[in-house]
């Protein structure tokens, strides 16, 4: 058995953990520079907010229904997933972490001494709440896939109180004939619309479809869906998530980019952000590329972009940083308001085969980089960076409506008073 545990609309609970005030009302959270809506609570869904649509559109109404609307805070999410993570891990012997706000467990090894998986479900919602103030639910099946479609019904089937198992033939025909096919986890919004077109409306009917078709109209990863919505076993947490094949951190800066040394900062700061990216999935770069460019509805649209390619592929910070030096001086161009901005890697390398070279001038510091990350992850990103990003970013991205970074940042720690 699997069970997948995820945190109900994560970044909003996140938020209420340190304002308990805010619980049980409506509350999204916007995008870097405060751009649109991308998390919204069940309230906010209720007062009619939609996710993805630019803020300056909902603001009116969001003052209206007394929705708080908030900046992304990545360091307290990130603090709080790891933390939500660790209390998740003592349940299970192994355990897969999927997403931030997500992470499988497995009771391969355990299943037989736990006599009541409904139970052990519940204890987990007790102790991450207890613990971590965040409300989860868990989905307990066969596969990796039926584990996923018992969370949604966990969520959204009313009854179950946050736990669904999927441990019979019974249960198991009762919650796909429940759920949509665009539930089903890896049926995106094309193979819905062609499912629906063909008369399959239900994850029930999808699992009903007959295997000989599939292979003959799909690919082998839905052939792989529906075979594990009918029990059998065909993911493995290694398949759940493949490598990307490229690397991209870019972002729009908060205050316009007017002189050469903000724009070297920038691009330093992305360029660690993408190394660790790379390291943290055992990539190597071969090629890389930075970019800079006003933004596209000024007067006068203006985009530049540098290009590198590494003699011996590497996911060294401290390589890259220097290449993201040199191309500030190719992209900056005086007059040029810079707004959009950021790096890629591209043509990566598995690299756990990497071919070294004894004639290699300056090969990657692989312990290096390994203290660099132990660090970071441990205390909080940026921690430890490389001086050429600089210290007071003024170009980062705007926030106006940041709370504080409860866990990170000695000056925003909680004050309490006792009388």
């Amino acid at each position: 058995m699997f069970a997948l545990v995820d945190a109900n609309s994560f970044y909003c609970s996140a938020e209420q953990v340190f304002r308990p005030d805010w619980r049980g009302k409506p509350i999204i959270v916007l995008s870097n520079n405060d751009g649109c809506v991308v998390a919204a609570n069940r309230q906010a869904k209720e007062a009619g907010i939609p996710k993805f649509k630019p803020y300056f559109q909902v603001k009116a109404l969001c003052e209206q229904k007394g929705v708080v609307a908030l900046s992304s805070n990545y360091e307290l999410y990130a603090d709080l997933s790891a933390k939500m993570m660790d209390v998740i891990g003592r349940f299970a012997p192994e355990q897969h972490i999927y997403s931030i706000d997500e992470s499988f467990l497995s009771f391969q090894r355990a299943y037989p001494a736990i006599s009541d998986l409904r139970t052990q479900g519940q204890t987990i919602r007790r102790a991450v709440w207890k613990e971590c103030r965040l409300p989860v639910c868990v989905g307990m099946g066969e596969t990796l896939t039926l584990a996923k479609i018992a969370n949604h019904a966990a969520k959204k089937i009313p009854g179950y109180n946050g736990v669904c198992v999927i441990d019979n033939e019974r249960e198991r025909l009762d919650v796909l004939g429940q759920l949509s096919v665009g539930d089903v986890w890896g049926i995106g919004r094309k193979l819905e619309k062609r499912f629906q077109q063909m008369g399959i409306h239900t994850a029930l009917k999808l699992a009903q479809y007959p295997v000989g078709l599939v292979k003959k109209n799909f690919n082998v990863e839905v052939e792989r869906t529906i075979r594990e919505l009918n029990g059998q076993m065909c993911k493995k947490w290694d398949q759940v998530r493949a490598d990307k094949q490229q690397i991209y951190s870019t972002r729009s800066v908060g205050e316009r980019i007017v002189d050469i040394d903000s724009l070297r900062q920038a691009l330093s700061k992305h360029a660690g952000i993408a190394a660790r990216k790379a390291r943290q999935q055992g990539s190597l770069c071969k090629v890389f590329l930075c970019f800079a460019g006003n933004s596209p509805f000024d007067e006068h649209p203006q985009s530049f972009r540098f290009i590198h390619r590494f003699a011996y592929p590497t996911a060294d910070t401290q390589q890259l940083t220097k290449v993201a030096c040199d191309a500030a001086e190719q992209l900056f161009k005086e007059g040029v308001r810079y707004y959009k901005i950021g790096v890629g890697l591209l043509d990566l390398s598995d690299g756990t085969h990497e071919q070294f070279d004894l004639l290699n001038p300056v090969p990657n510091n692989t312990k290096l980089m390994s203290v660099f990350d132990q660090i970071n992850g441990k205390y909080g990103s940026d921690t430890m960076f490389m001086a050429a990003q600089g210290i007071d970013e003024k170009w980062g991205m705007r926030r106006e409506l940041l709370t504080p970074q409860y866990t990170t940042r000695w000056c925003d720690l909680p004050l309490f008073k006792c009388n």
